[in-house]
Parts: structure tokens; sequence; C-alpha cells
């Protein structure tokens, strides 16, 4: 496997670092190193997908996605970190989680790698949603369409609906 010649830290952060990194024949490379994530899909015995409106200020909006964070507990697998993320955004349980798969984001600038799962929920919340975060619940079918026709906004979702869309029985 190939290796640059030379590397600097040009920041780091509480999640992510940016390293300059130094190739022959190519030069000098930005990298930006970013914890791995999970993206889940919930869908409730009635074939609605539960999902979370939230301000995001990279792109200085709110976004509709499907719940997700970072793999940032230490030993935490990607499943468990899904079942965790769900809860602590929605108050939604869930239950017979399966892994869709998963890619890297944008690999030509980071090496941020997502973890995609789909599982069941109770019918109602558990819990209390994350301050921030408002839970919205559509019909699966509508979400995935809308996926498949650009109008979800965020990658990561709209992705994630595709994959678990692809999958028997679930919705």
């Amino acid at each position: 496997m190939p290796e640059p010649v030379a590397s600097r830290v040009v920041f780091a952060g509480r999640y992510l670092t940016v390293v300059a990194e130094t190739w022959p024949d190519i030069g000098e490379w930005e990298v930006l190193h970013k914890r791995s994530a999970v993206a889940i899909v919930p869908i409730t015995p009635d074939g609605q997908v539960v999902l979370v409106r939230q301000f995001r200020i990279p792109v200085r909006q709110e976004l509709v996605e499907v719940p997700a964070g970072l793999l940032d507990i230490h030993g935490e697998d990607a499943r468990t970190c899904a079942i965790r993320e769900l809860f602590e955004e929605t108050g939604y349980r869930a239950h017979d989680v399966r892994f869709l798969g998963g890619v890297f984001m944008s690999p030509g600038a980071t090496d941020e790698y997502v973890h995609f799962f789909v599982g069941g929920t109770d019918a109602e919340p558990a819990g209390s949603p994350e301050e921030g975060i408002q839970v919205i619940l559509r019909p699966f079918e509508e979400m995935v369409r809308a996926a498949r026709t650009g109008r979800v906004r965020d990658a990561m979702s709209a992705l994630a609906l595709v994959l678990a869309a692809a999958q028997p029985s679930s919705a």
C-alpha cells in the first residue's frame, strides 16, 4: 500500500483532523480524517420511517435526515452505535436491526466511512428527542421515492433509504 513521504497535522479538533500529506508524483494533498459514522432507517410497525429535522451549521439550513451519529465511544461497534443514536436522537427503541452495507462518503478528500442499518421500532417512542431535533414520521415508500428523485438533500439519508428499500420486508 503506498504511503506519503511526509505529513503534518494542519488542524486537530474534537472529531476531525486535517493532515497535509506529500506524495511522490502528486505533491501535497490535504486529507480530512473523520470518525466513522452510522445511519439507521427506523421503521414503525405501520410503515412510517422515523426522521429527524435539525439545523446543520455548514449548510446554514434545517435538513430532514435519518438518525445518524459518529462512532465516538471507545469499543462500541457500529450496530450498537446505531441503536444508541436512534434512541438518543428520537426516543425510539430499535429492534431487528440489520446491516445494509457501508461506504466511504468522499474518498478523494476524507476517510469518513458510514455503516448503514435498517430496523423496526415500537409504535411510540420510549423517550424524548434530543434537544434541537424535531422528530418527523413519513411513510417509508414516500421517503424512498423522495430519495430516488433527488428530493432528500442529505446524501447519507438518501443512500440509506435506497439501500433499505432494496432489502426484503423493509417496510
